[in-house]
């Protein structure tokens, strides 16, 4: 009873760049869902016999679900747990680094795909200083998110001014642009 793709029936690829990883997930998780339809039947079929369908104390699948839970369970069946933990730590980043580095240092981006989160520096002096201290920012997210959640930090420094082209320029300089690394 499998689909197209070789998928259980009822998991479908959600996105054209979904992984194995993602395509498991989902499939475990129709899977699940099957699995538990079959159960609540059963559970039916036996309550039935005893005096038809009853609430009782006890929570079952009918019932709301906290929004904590919900939001849980659809990080998890969408795969965006390592986004939304690095998400997270970006909202943290001065409890991270401390507050002097977080003055001076933002992060701006993180790639899923290649592990690694892009910070930029207003001077290149603090963007030396965070280079030098990246293996250990390395080390301190992935104790906090998980073990190679973040492979690399790409540090940038300060972004130029405006490139102004005129009759007072070299041909190839790079004007003051050359002192920002």
């Amino acid at each position: 009873m499998s689909g197209p793709e070789g998928l259980p029936a009822g998991a479908r690829k959600e996105t054209p760049e979904s992984s194995g990883v993602d395509l498991a997930r989902v499939a475990l998780r129709a899977a699940k869902e099957a699995a538990r339809a079959r159960g609540d039947v059963a559970q039916q079929k036996k309550q039935a016999r005893h005096g038809g369908l009853r609430s009782g104390a006890r929570g079952d699948r009918r019932d709301p679900m906290a929004l904590g839970a919900a939001i849980n369970r659809l990080l998890t069946e969408r795969g965006w747990e390592a986004p939304a933990a690095v998400g997270g730590v970006m909202g943290r980043w001065p409890e991270i680094v401390g507050e002097d580095v977080a003055k001076h240092c933002e992060p701006e981006r993180y790639d899923e795909d290649e592990r690694v989160l892009v910070v930029r520096c207003d001077s290149t002096a603090w963007a030396t200083n965070l280079r030098l201290l990246a293996p250990t920012l390395v080390a301190r997210l992935n104790e906090d998110l998980g073990h190679g959640t973040v492979r690399l930090i790409k540090v940038n420094g300060p972004g130029g001014p405006a490139r102004r082209y005129g009759p007072l320029r070299a041909p190839g300089s790079t004007g003051p642009g050359d002192t920002y690394g």
